[in-house]
C-alpha cells in the first residue's frame, strides 16, 4: 500500500475500520499507519466517552478497541504536570497521536548493562540514561517509536490543563519495562487498563506501565 493512497477518515470509527484492514497483513507498514492516523482530525465528540481522568493517577490507559489480535487502540489521559516513567515497548510498534492539550516526548538510549551498580558512584550511575531528543507533540501529529529507536518518557508539562493522546500498539503487549533515570535500573510491570470500551466497571487500575 502506498502512502499517497491513504484514505481521509472523518471519524474515530472510520479510523478503526481502516486499521482493521491494514492489520489483515502480517507486516506493519509504519509510514502508512502513521499517515492514516494523521488523516483523522481529533473530534472530542468521537472520543470523549473513552477519556477518563483520575486525579489520583499520573495518567490512565483506556482501551478503545482490541483490534484483530495484531493491534490494540488506547486513549491515554494525562493530568497536569504528570508523566509516564521511562519505558520500552516490549518489541511492539508504538504510534502516538495528540488529541487534546500538549505533551512532550523525551527519548533516551538504552542504559548500559552493568553487573554491580552498587559499586558505582551516584555520578557514574546517572550516566546510564542518556537523553537523545525531545519532541513537542503537536495537535493531530502522530509520533512513532519502537525498541530499536530507544526508550521514551511522555510528559504533560502544563500545570493547569489535562491532555489526551491516542495510542496504537502492534502487537498488543501486557508487560513492559520501566527504567530509573538516575541508575538505569530496569523493573518489569504489567500493563493494565483503567477502563475498557468506555466503561470503568470492567477495568483494573494501571500499575508500572
Amino acid at each position: 500500500m502506498e502512502v499517497c493512497c491513504v484514505p481521509q477518515v472523518s471519524s474515530l470509527e472510520e479510523l478503526i475500520e481502516e486499521l482493521y484492514k491494514v492489520f489483515e497483513y502480517n507486516e506493519v507498514d509504519v509510514d502508512y499507519v502513521q499517515a492514516l492516523m494523521e488523516s483523522y482530525k481529533s473530534n472530542p465528540q468521537d472520543w470523549k466517552k473513552y477519556a477518563k481522568f483520575d486525579r489520583l493517577l499520573p495518567y490512565t490507559r483506556n482501551l478503545i478497541d482490541e483490534g484483530n489480535g495484531k493491534f490494540n487502540l488506547l486513549m491515554l489521559c494525562w493530568g497536569p504536570s504528570q508523566s509516564s516513567p521511562i519505558h520500552d515497548h516490549a518489541d511492539a510498534h508504538c504510534f502516538m497521536k495528540l488529541m487534546q492539550g500538549s505533551l512532550t516526548e523525551v527519548r533516551f538510549d538504552w542504559p548500559e548493562e552493568q553487573g554491580e551498580r552498587s559499586e558505582m558512584t551516584e555520578e557514574e550511575q546517572g550516566k546510564h540514561m542518556k537523553q537523545t531528543g525531545v519532541n513537542e507533540m503537536k495537535l493531530n501529529g502522530v509520533y512513532y517509536i519502537n525498541d530499536s529507536l530507544g526508550l521514551h518518557r511522555v510528559e504533560n508539562r502544563s500545570h493547569s490543563e489535562g491532555s489526551v493522546s491516542l495510542h496504537l500498539y502492534s502487537p498488543p503487549y501486557i508487560m513492559c519495562s520501566k527504567f530509573d533515570e538516575n541508575t538505569g535500573k530496569r523493573t518489569k510491570g504489567e500493563v493494565k487498563f483503567y477502563s475498557k470500551f468506555g466503561s470503568k466497571k470492567h477495568s483494573h487500575c494501571i500499575k508500572n506501565a
